[in-house]
């Protein structure tokens, strides 16, 4: 397959609500609960939430096929620190493994450089993490939280990682 990396379209935004969507309920089951799945598939971005970062200065790489339709992407935004946050990394389940989340962590990367971000950090599910590990982040710790709703918590857990830059 073929594939591109370019930036983030206001157009695009219902495209990578369904990307989210779509890959925490067919990839999340492989390591989380299905309690947990819904849970957090029920907190994540809606197509508004996209244009809404963007707007307040996120950046987001959008990796598209052939057609120029979104399959997947990262999502980097500058903390008050100036470290870079990689908030979400997310691949269609139907173009996983062809080395996209690579692709993506290291415009991430090159962009952090050129900007002069010496830290980049991310909240890793437990499926993300090798990805991140590849692209040479460590894991600081485990985090262990509860998502869901009030009456009904559900835990859950990532990995806080982060990757210095020279």
């Amino acid at each position: 397959m073929s594939y591109s990396l370019r930036p983030f379209r206001d157009t695009d935004a219902p495209r990578l609500a369904e990307i989210t969507r779509a890959a925490i309920t067919s990839i999340g089951p492989h390591g989380y609960s299905p309690a947990q799945v819904v849970a957090w598939e029920s907190r994540h971005q809606t197509a508004d939430r996209f244009v809404a970062r963007a707007a307040a200065g996120a950046l987001i790489w959008v990796a598209v096929n052939a057609a120029d339709q979104p399959v997947a992407y990262a999502l980097l935004e500058v903390d008050k620190r100036g470290d870079g946050h990689l908030d979400m990394l997310y691949c269609h389940p139907d173009h996983t493994r062809f080395g996209l989340a690579n692709q993506l962590l290291a415009s991430a990367e090159s962009h952090a450089r050129t900007t002069g971000i010496g830290r980049l950090y991310t909240e890793a599910s437990e499926l993300a993490r090798g990805a991140f590990e590849r692209a040479g982040y460590a894991v600081t710790h485990r985090r262990d939280f509860d998502i869901g709703t009030a009456q009904q918590p559900v835990p859950i857990h990532n990995y806080a990682m982060e990757k210095l830059l020279d």
